[in-house]
């Protein structure tokens, strides 16, 4: 499994890195707590992960309103294995609850989610979120003072624009910043990706295939499989239902099969050949899912291929 040094620091990732927002839950949204992937079928997805060499987990203290995590401190206790953390806070983790960037209410989450991972420490320590409630500098100040302790090893952003990253960098500058991006999610191109690519942030995406669309597997016309994004979630992406997204999938996978490989390892490929990507965030829901993100780092994607699988969603 190919690594990346994060500049200026001693953290290191795999390439892949494994996204743990379904364990315990569908991410942060309170209605979800509970589903998603149970303890068992989580620890499954750990096993296949380290085994191919993923070592860097991906997690948040509202994931599952604290089951991810407390899932991921169980697998490390009974695996004795310590893989690289990256956790986030701002959602509140139950309704009713605080949320926020305020330095009182980031010591305190952080000290809930090292109890829940078992760790006296992570690698990374992400904002979930911009909040234009407390000064960024108090919260740049805050995450400084957690390196300071050594109770994490550097921060970093997530869902953060072009706007609210310079806000950032106006006081410091974090360690990496985690937004979603893919084919069919192009927001940072202008902004935020150029912003990394100048200044030496690592950048990680997350959602590389858009909620199950770059595989293949929403069809004109037909209603979304069981239990996928769509059918449980399907807000976040409703906007992709067009004819041209259809067009453009059904392009891709033509270009895919030319090159041997499926729509989801083409859409990975893709990702990792982008300059400003460090790493990419994959959230399977099973361990055959991780196939695709490791076919992709066995099929790299020469700069101009890059371009024309670019050119298919412009």
């Amino acid at each position: 499994m190919e690594r990346r040094q994060l500049g200026g620091t001693s953290v290191e990732v795999s390439r892949i890195i494994l996204g743990c927002g379904n364990f315990g839950g569908i991410g942060s949204a309170p209605e979800f707590f509970g589903q998603g992937e149970n303890e068992e079928e989580a620890f499954r997805i750990m096993d296949a992960a380290w085994e191919v060499g993923i070592t860097t987990f991906d997690t948040a203290d509202a994931y599952g309103g604290g089951q991810s995590e407390t899932t991921i401190g169980k697998w490390i206790a009974s695996r004795g294995v310590r893989p690289e953390i990256s956790t986030k806070t701002f959602n509140p983790m139950a309704e009713g609850q605080d949320q926020g960037l305020a330095r009182t209410r980031i010591t305190r989450q952080l000290e809930s989610s090292l109890d829940r991972l078992g760790v006296d420490s992570v690698d990374l320590y992400l904002a979930h979120a911009f909040d234009p409630d407390v000064p960024v500098a108090e919260t740049v100040a805050t995450f400084d003072g957690l390196v300071q302790l050594r109770l994490i090893t550097a921060y970093g952003v997530s869902n953060f624009d072009a706007k609210q990253l310079g806000e950032v960098l106006g006081t410091g500058k974090p360690t990496l910043v985690q937004n979603s991006y893919s084919l069919l999610d192009r927001t940072d191109d202008d902004g935020v990706a150029q912003l990394c690519l100048e200044l030496g942030i690592a950048y990680t995406p997350y959602g590389p295939l858009a909620g199950g669309w770059l595989t293949g597997k929403y069809k004109r016309d037909e209603p979304a499989p069981a239990g996928s994004r769509m059918s449980m979630r399907p807000g976040p992406y409703e906007h992709l239902r067009t004819p041209e997204t259809f067009t453009a999938l059904d392009r891709l996978a033509e270009v895919a099969a030319r090159r041997g490989v499926d729509s989801a390892t083409l859409a990975i490929s893709w990702l990792l050949a982008q300059p400003w990507v460090t790493a990419v965030v994959v959230g399977p829901r099973r361990p055959e899912h991780l196939e695709p993100a490791l076919e992709a780092l066995e099929h790299p994607l020469p700069s101009a291929d890059a371009d024309e699988v670019s050119a298919l969603f412009e």
